[in-house]
């Protein structure tokens, strides 16, 4: 596809080097909810793969384009966790190492098993400043190589691996909601159905309090969130789109749909009752837009990634758990 980083050809070959490293997470589907809402509605559970969330499919394949002397100075990034998490275990597995920029407000479940893999965590405030500084400052005084969340072919062709099995195990489709912060599974996902199923759409799904990618495709350009805003979405808390993921999804997306962190915590509960998915909050952003009816189900077939499962069950519990009342 003229102008893009990757193409389906891209992901393809990702999809063979990634064979035997990452699961190949099933799509799943309950009749007696496709009754309920009138069509069909399917999830690409993610939860289920290595390290509770799709972020390894990405952070692997980039680890494995490096060089020999890249791989033995080691990766940095920054993510709030599900990146983190699987930047770590591919860097175990490959016999490198990793530094992690984490914001401070970051899930402590999540710090401590980036620690348990081996990962060294650095952490800044992101109300105050910038994590590309921190990184650029981290890759200056040790040489690392840093493996962004998405901004990279390599990691954007590996991310696009999950799109591809949505493709070939859902059949055709008339919608897909893909949970978005940095961008970069939803360009993915973009690029696999333009190339792929052109008929089917592809929607950013986003917490209402941070849906700078909606905002940005009716702007028709980059539009940051305010700052000091918080939401239980903690994974997909971004500041504003990725200059790269942006390139596509500008020109791709069929648009932007929200959901409030009440809406959330009802699609998190839907999962869990009918799907028997443990989902954290930002993974079912796409869900509780449909539940939400911003995207019909009735008469057609939709789809949404349920992105991640890394949530310490106290916390789950928590959120799932009757709002207390006024």
């Amino acid at each position: 596809m003229p102008g893009c980083p990757i193409s389906l050809s891209d992901i393809r070959q990702a999809a063979v080097a990634l064979r035997g490293v990452v699961i190949r997470t099933p799509v799943l589907e309950n009749p007696d909810v496709n009754a309920m809402l009138g069509g069909r509605l399917l999830l690409k559970a993610e939860t289920m793969q290595r390290t509770g969330a799709f972020k390894i499919r990405g952070a692997y394949h980039r680890m494995l384009g490096l060089s020999g002397t890249e791989r033995a100075r080691g990766a940095v990034t920054y993510s709030s966790g599900n990146h983190a998490l699987g930047l770590a275990r591919a860097a175990q597995l490959l016999g490198s190492s990793a530094v992690i920029v984490m914001p401070d407000d970051a899930p402590g479940a999540k710090m401590a098993a980036v620690r348990a893999m081996g990962a060294e965590i650095v952490t800044y405030d992101r109300d105050s400043q910038d994590s590309a500084d921190v990184v650029a400052g981290l890759i200056a005084e040790t040489g690392r190589v840093e493996v962004p969340p998405s901004a990279h072919p390599q990691v954007l062709a590996g991310a696009g691996t999950a799109a591809l099995e949505l493709l070939e195990d859902a059949g055709p489709l008339d919608a897909v909601l893909v949970p978005c912060g940095g961008g970069g599974l939803t360009a993915a996902m973009a690029i696999t159905m333009a190339e792929a199923a052109p008929d089917t759409q592809v929607f950013a799904a986003e917490p209402a309090l941070f849906d700078d990618t909606r905002r940005s495709l009716l702007a028709g350009g980059r539009v940051p969130n305010p700052k000091g805003r918080r939401t239980i979405c903690d994974a997909i808390m971004t500041p504003i789109p990725g200059e790269l993921t942006f390139s596509i999804n500008g020109r791709h997306l069929a648009g932007g749909v929200t959901a409030t962190d009440a809406e959330v915590r009802d699609a998190m509960r839907f999962a869990y009752d009918h799907f028997r998915i443990v989902a954290e909050p930002g993974a079912v952003v796409g869900l509780a837009a449909i539940l939400n009816g911003q995207v019909p189900v009735a008469g057609r077939s939709v789809a949404t990634v349920i992105t991640g499962g890394n949530i310490d069950p106290a916390r789950f519990a928590d959120l799932l758990s009757p709002s207390p009342c006024p």
